[in-house]
């Protein structure tokens, strides 16, 4: 944890104090009001990149303000956790896709990765986000590269990559993945103490003690910091909220992600009056906790206990830590966000997802990583918007020997009937959907699927909405509703509506919907409709079929259905086709021989 918390604020452009800072007093903070037994907090590779991106083009590393307004970033991350933790909003992050995740995170390891590349070469690599920049500077500056720290830093990484990988393997080896940095540090702090190469940089002199209470600086910087400080609430809440979900989840217990918001906030707000910059759930260090067997919020207390103790103890030892050797604790921690397998799973089961993992890895290494996010979850919600303005859409058949309807194309073998369609709508119908669906009814009235069973009509007669999926219907659907009313009245088709639930049908009543299309056309189960449209067609011959459809919404001619007398018997018949339904289901050996004997 000391060697981490280390690297990574060297990482964000700080000293490596800060990141002692960071890894002290928001540990005591979380424990006191964070939900997760098992999640570490502290400083972390991608939010501490984020950090050195915004402030490495508002100010120079070097300078004093730079400090001030990593820290100022640390309140401002707390605050807008707080908020977001208070006013429940943590579903707002449910928005962004775990494709747009995997990509960006992958994007963002290599970025990390060659921005340590310069404490191998043994020169200066321009700080940037994008990639081009830093491959320029890499090849740019060759003349200068050295061989000793590239030895040193390619040592350690081999080292360091090597237990991490015999600790996941065999479970009696573990504790080598959490050892790995520590021995890194202490190797090339007893190297360069014995042999004092001058061509090795090391960490230098470190302060002394804990850190003091103070206000945060430079408000005035205040704006230009917003959206950094959004973009690093988001990435907490994915990285931190994701892995304490999943460890709860391991450890048997429920976790409250808004709680968990509130507390993440907490732990920055306070740490920011501690000199830390922003710190979130990191996950190597929760996966070490749970590994470990830790139930209770102790084992993060115990961790800051342990930080605490370095800070005002064992400081004069970090001196001669090598620079090399804390960049390569960081690049092996970065190689487990690199996430090809998830690329290569994902063009095999879904190109969509496939495309939005490349988009946004591909916009994060080459134009940042603000707007890589950005694009990725662009291309997410137009995704979603996409979906839900173009529902699927099914249409029904009988399975054979049963009463129950299936999508016709998932179960060839269901069988249709001439003259009715049976379509399911398997969304909410809103303003953003309502023309999609209409146009594919009217696709449905014009190409008729071919049918198997019942007299040759050679049109549509009957449309039977299934609705059991749709949840919801607003005021637009409604209207749209009334429009395709008339639209099939003039062409004498009777709409039927099958299953609604009791939210859609109390609008659907209170609309005039009901009372438009007939009571009588309202039904439980959608064989119940079949059954009654069907009884229409064969009582009737396929040369002289005709529907005239009354101001009422009632059948004249050929059908004739009970009308209301009074305006609280409006729900009469769907309570009569609630109890048909009963017996239906009671007595179906009586109703589909009846089908079978004069229709199949």
């Amino acid at each position: 944890m000391i060697s981490k918390a280390m690297s990574y604020a060297k990482l964000s452009g700080l000293h490596p104090i800060y990141g002692l800072y960071t890894g002290f007093v928001p540990l005591f903070v979380y424990a006191i009001f964070g939900s997760s037994r098992q999640l570490a907090v502290g400083p972390v590779a991608l939010v501490s990149l984020l950090v050195s991106n915004v402030l490495g083009g508002i100010v120079n590393p070097s300078s004093e303000l730079y400090t001030e307004l990593a820290i100022l970033l640390a309140l401002m991350v707390g605050i807008l956790e707080c908020l977001m933790g208070l006013l429940r909003l943590g579903w707002l992050i449910r928005f962004i896709s775990h494709s747009v995740i995997s990509g960006f995170t992958t994007a963002s390891a290599i970025v990390i990765g060659l921005s340590q590349i310069k404490y191998f070469l043994g020169y200066n690599v321009t700080r940037s986000s994008k990639i081009i920049p830093l491959i320029e500077s890499i090849i740019a500056g060759a003349d200068e590269f050295s061989w000793p720290p590239f030895v040193m830093g390619s040592t350690f990484l081999a080292i360091l990559l090597i237990m991490k990988n015999r600790g996941k393997s065999n479970k009696r080896l573990r504790f080598l993945r959490a050892s790995g940095p520590l021995t890194a540090v202490v190797l090339g702090t007893i190297f360069v103490k014995i042999f004092h190469p001058p061509a090795i940089s090391v960490v230098g002199e470190i302060p002394q003690g804990l850190p003091k209470f103070s206000i945060p600086q430079g408000f005035e910087h205040l704006m230009s910091l917003v959206p950094t400080a959004a973009l690093i609430t988001g990435v907490a809440i994915l990285e931190s909220v994701g892995i304490a979900k999943a460890l709860a989840a391991k450890n048997g217990y429920e976790l409250d992600s808004n709680k968990e918001l509130f507390g993440l906030g907490i732990a920055n707000i306070c740490g920011s009056f501690f000199s830390s910059y922003p710190a979130t759930g990191s996950f190597s260090r929760s996966a070490v906790n749970h590994e470990s067997g830790a139930k209770t919020g102790l084992s993060g207390i115990i961790m800051g206990i342990i930080i605490g103790s370095a800070l005002l103890f064992m400081t004069p030892l970090f001196t001669d830590i090598p620079q090399c050797a804390l960049a390569a604790i960081v690049i092996s921690a970065v190689t487990g966000l690199v996430d090809y397998e998830e690329a290569i799973f994902l063009w095999s089961i879904d190109k969509k997802d496939f495309f939005l993992w490349a988009i946004t890895f591909i916009t994060t290494l080459v134009f940042g990583i603000e707007i890589g996010v950005l694009v990725g979850v662009a291309f997410s919600l137009a995704f979603v918007i996409h979906e839900s303005a173009n529902p699927h859409i099914a249409v029904l058949g009988r399975l054979p020997g049963t009463t129950v309807y299936r999508n016709t194309l998932q179960y060839p073998e269901a069988y249709t009937y001439n003259g009715i369609v049976v379509v399911r709508i398997d969304a909410p119908i809103y303003f953003a959907n309502i023309s999609y669906i209409k146009d594919r009814l009217r696709e449905y009235e014009l190409n008729l699927p071919s049918s198997n069973k019942g007299l040759d009509v050679g049109r549509v007669y009957f449309v039977i909405l299934e609705m059991s999926p749709v949840t919801y219907i607003d005021s637009s659907a409604v209207q749209a509703l009334k429009d395709l009313h008339q639209e099939y009245k003039a062409r004498h088709i009777q709409i039927a509506i099958a299953n609604p639930n009791q939210q859609v049908h109390l609008l659907l009543s209170r609309s005039g919907i009901i009372d438009l299309i007939g009571a009588g056309w309202c039904f439980v189960r959608v064989h119940d409709a079949v059954h009654v449209c069907l009884q229409h067609v064969q009582n009737s011959s396929s040369n002289a079929l005709k529907l005239a459809v009354q101001a009422s919404g009632e059948l004249s001619d050929s059908v004739s259905t009970p009308k209301p007398e009074k305006q609280h018997r409006k729900y009469y018949g769907f309570f009569k086709n609630l109890w048909k339904a009963r017996d239906y289901a009671h007595a179906d050996g009586e109703v589909q021989p009846l089908l079978r004997q004069n229709l199949v």
